[in-house]
């Protein structure tokens, strides 16, 4: 009984023992066999991936904006006799700046801090080195010439270069906000950030060649064994419709103004407001991409399209367009609330320079950028209406500009807003927007009512083949009409209104002036302001839309002062260059 009851468990053993074989060689074999293979095929190759050409960026005239200059990815190959013990002491020297990072420039170091920067390059590159799985050791990307003729003076029979390129910025820090800059990822591969290197990342990288090498159980190249070289392909050009005479005008008049009027910062824009070409964009503070490191990463962010503000009097035109499309006020609308200071639940509303103007018409509004003139156009617009433009106009939502740091600021829901929204939103105040969207929705008025997607490239160059980026008209916001009207009213508050004195003689201009309070810890302070233009010239068939603002400018608080006479002398500069006839010379 005993010798059966034996049997039986042996039997029992086996017919186990033999199905759970059956079951892992069934996983093995078949479900994780395409795994297994992967993982086998990585065991017993080596691969190592080459740079391709970055694409340049071009000014619309051709000549670089961003271009590429030669430089080196350095490695080594293991072969079967082992490396000299003090081979990382030996490289590190030459190539700690590529191994490490610094805030301060290689010729600014102390000799302590060069050495600590040494020393750390070289624990880098012994793990490297000792690193037995790998037989294609990398050494260090981005070489200079120098640089390379220093590691060939070292005589290492086993030592490679494939030629890269490092970003060359002929113009120096020159539209820094509209580029972006080419950084690197968790992989330590070349990336672009920020800008159009960001935006364009896929286009302007290309693809990476690879070397694949067979190796045996040891990790030893196989003399005889597979060896496979795919080529890389260069990535593409971009050539965009910056202007470059433009670009340089617009960038050395901010830099003179921020000191002239003593503000924190700036930014200009100028668009074709037909097909939203931007042909010069400068903010300052700026930062040299070329040396991104070196600077706080606040200022990697292009505030003309990342950095929101209350826009203040210059959105009153889009308040105004709105009202006459809806065909509720005029333009000689009488205001029947001018005469004094306008109450709105407990808020006092008063205009800006505490002057009033009884039966002011609804051009006279705007000419004197009259804040209760304003509510009375909003009361009669009503908020439906005006949550409706709101929305037409894009300031609820990204412009969709081909640049990557673009954000849209949080917008309150519908349904809490209030009467008293409504009254302080007619002139500016109690919502943020970005200097992008406000030039987009001023285009729309330049252009006859349409809504159009701004953007900086032209074309997308490759291999000698040119593609077009189309113009976007996302949709019609008001009627050609409409659009003639508020034009002419922008007209007579650029020659009759705060800013007249700065008016460019002998054309018709469009524009508007903006002064904004400065919210701080939930309060506007009393002195600082954001300051303001808009417009576009020649009003009758315009060769460009421009924004300017001026943060918290400390020779004026007010616009007609500072960010207007900035805007009308570049002004007259734009309309020499597009060679436009002045009609009363």
């Amino acid at each position: 009984m005993n010798s059966i009851w034996r049997l039986n468990l042996i039997t029992i053993f086996f017919g186990f023992l033999g199905i759970t074989l059956i079951a892992r060689l069934f996983y093995w074999q078949i479900l994780a066999g395409d795994q297994l293979a992967v993982l086998a095929q990585i065991q017993q190759q080596t691969t190592i991936e080459l740079p391709a050409k970055r694409g340049e960026v071009l000014f619309a005239d051709g000549s670089f904006l961003v271009a590429n200059q030669p430089a080196y990815f350095s490695y080594l190959a293991r072969k079967d006799q082992p490396l000299p013990a003090d081979l990382a002491t030996k490289l590190a020297p030459v190539i700690f700046n590529h191994l490490t990072v610094s805030a301060t420039p290689s010729a600014q170091l102390t000799v302590k801090e060069t050495n600590q920067l040494i020393k750390e390059a070289q624990a880098i590159l012994e793990d490297r080195l000792n690193d037995q799985r790998l037989i294609w050791i990398p050494l260090a990307r981005k070489l200079t010439q120098p640089e390379r003729w220093q590691l060939e003076a070292l005589n290492l029979d086993n030592l490679f270069f494939e030629e890269e390129q490092v970003r060359l910025y002929p113009e120096a820090s020159m539209s820094a906000h509209l580029l972006g800059f080419v950084g690197s990822n968790e992989q330590g591969k070349d990336i672009g950030l920020y800008g159009l290197e960001g935006y364009y990342q896929s286009e302007l990288a290309g693809r990476p060649g690879i070397i694949k090498q067979e190796t045996d159980a040891f990790n030893q190249p196989i003399i005889t064994g597979q060896f496979k070289k795919q080529d890389q392909r260069d990535g593409r050009q971009l050539r965009l419709y910056l202007d470059k005479s433009l670009q340089f005008l617009v960038e050395k008049k901010l830099e003179r103004a921020l000191g002239k009027y003593q503000a924190k910062a700036g930014s200009i824009t100028v668009m074709d407001p037909y097909s939203g070409a931007i042909l010069a964009i400068a903010s300052r503070p700026g930062y040299d991409p070329g040396e991104f490191t070196r600077y706080d990463p606040q200022l990697y962010l292009n505030p003309v399209i990342a950095a929101a503000f209350e826009p203040g009097s210059i959105f009153k035109v889009f308040v105004m367009a709105a009202a006459l499309e809806e065909k509720v006020i005029k333009p000689e609308t009488i205001c029947d609330i001018c005469d004094g200071p306008v109450k709105i639940d407990k808020y006092t509303i008063k205009t800006w320079d505490n002057q009033y103007r009884p039966n002011s018409t609804a051009t006279d509004i705007l000419i004197h950028s009259d804040n209760v003139g304003m509510v009375f156009v909003g009361q009669k617009l009503g908020l439906d209406k005006f949550l409706d433009y709101f929305q037409r106009f894009g300031f609820n939502e990204k412009t969709g500009i081909d640049l990557q740091d673009e954000s849209v600021p949080e917008v309150k829901p519908d349904k809490q807003w209030t009467y008293v929204d409504l009254a302080t939103a007619s002139f500016g105040q109690g919502f943020v927007i970005t200097g992008m969207q406000l030039l987009q929705a001023v285009a729309a008025l330049a252009n006859g009512g349409q809504l159009v997607t701004p953007k900086v490239v032209d074309k997308v160059i490759s291999d000698g083949k040119e593609i077009s980026i189309p113009t976007k008209i996302k949709q019609n916001i008001i009627s050609p009409e409409t659009a003639k009207i508020v034009t002419n009213m922008m007209i007579a508050a650029a020659k009759s209104g705060e800013a007249q004195w700065v008016s460019v003689k002998g054309y018709q201009i469009a524009g508007k002036t903006g002064t904004a309070q400065v919210a701080v810890g939930g309060k506007y302070a009393e002195e600082k302001t954001n300051a303001s233009f808009i417009g576009f010239a020649p009003a009758d068939h315009p060769k460009f839309a421009m924004l300017v603002t001026l943060k918290e400018p400390q020779t004026s608080q007010w616009a007609s002062e500072t960010a207007a006479p900035l805007w009308f002398s570049l002004a007259q500069d734009l309309l020499n260059h597009f060679n436009v006839i002045p009609e009363n010379p």
